[in-house]
């Protein structure tokens, strides 16, 4: 670790060699210290042993550029955060670093930079409009087996042509939801068409009907939505 003015006074030629090595070495160890250089120049190079980085004076010789952190402990170097990526000219046209969960949440920055995947998913959480679409359900009505579904935890059939599905537990805050669905079987006579029965925070009871003679009957098809 050395430091030096690099200024060689007029002195004994011994004293001259002595002062000459000593300003090679601090050339040598890019100025290290714990503290800057008593003496700066425009564009010179201090390591800055107290907090591992290598740092540039700035042309105005005004203040200190942090250029790199050296880890000590296992040899490697690392870039600092925030450090800009520019184009030939200079323009920022990146970042190395992270920006605040707020800037991704809000969406409209134009700034590249890195994000962690905690990150990338609350923005896109945050961006992301909610479905309304609570529940849905694909029924075999012959049975009351569902095929399909999300949000349902399980369909009764009651009797010919009505049916009961349970929402997921918490899944409705209350019973103002609106269901829509089709029903239907794979050839023949397939107009049929859903009738609500009753709605509650839990259940959702509906009956299927036959467009011909208007009675119930097992479609084999019975598709759902609950939307809230």
């Amino acid at each position: 670790m050395s430091q030096h003015d690099f200024s060689i006074a007029n002195q004994t030629a011994s004293s001259a060699r002595a002062d000459i090595n000593n300003g090679l070495q601090a050339l040598a160890s890019n100025n290290s210290g714990a503290s800057a250089p008593s003496t700066t120049y425009a564009n010179m190079f201090w390591y800055d042993t107290n907090n591992n980085i290598l740092k540039m004076r700035n042309e105005a010789n005004s203040a200190w550029i942090d250029v790199v952190y050296m880890n000590q402990s296992t040899g490697v170097t690392s870039i600092l955060d925030n450090t800009p990526v520019v184009t030939s000219g200079g323009s920022v046209a990146g970042l190395i670093g992270d920006q605040l969960s707020s800037t991704w949440n809000t969406g409209t920055g134009t700034t590249e930079s890195l994000i962690s995947p905690a990150k990338l998913k609350g923005a896109v959480d945050n961006l992301t409009i909610s479905s309304p679409i609570k529940a849905w359900a694909n029924i075999n009505g012959a049975n009351g087996t569902i095929r399909a579904s999300t949000g349902i935890s399980g369909c009764v059939r009651n009797s010919t042509g009505d049916y009961t599905v349970t929402f997921n537990t918490s899944l409705m805050p209350d019973a103002n939801y609106a269901m829509v669905g089709t029903a239907g079987v794979a050839m023949g006579d397939n107009r049929a068409s859903l009738e609500i029965y009753t709605l509650s925070q839990t259940t959702a009871r509906f009956t299927v009907t036959n467009h011909g003679n208007l009675f119930r009957r097992d479609a084999t098809f019975v598709c759902v939505q609950f939307v809230r």
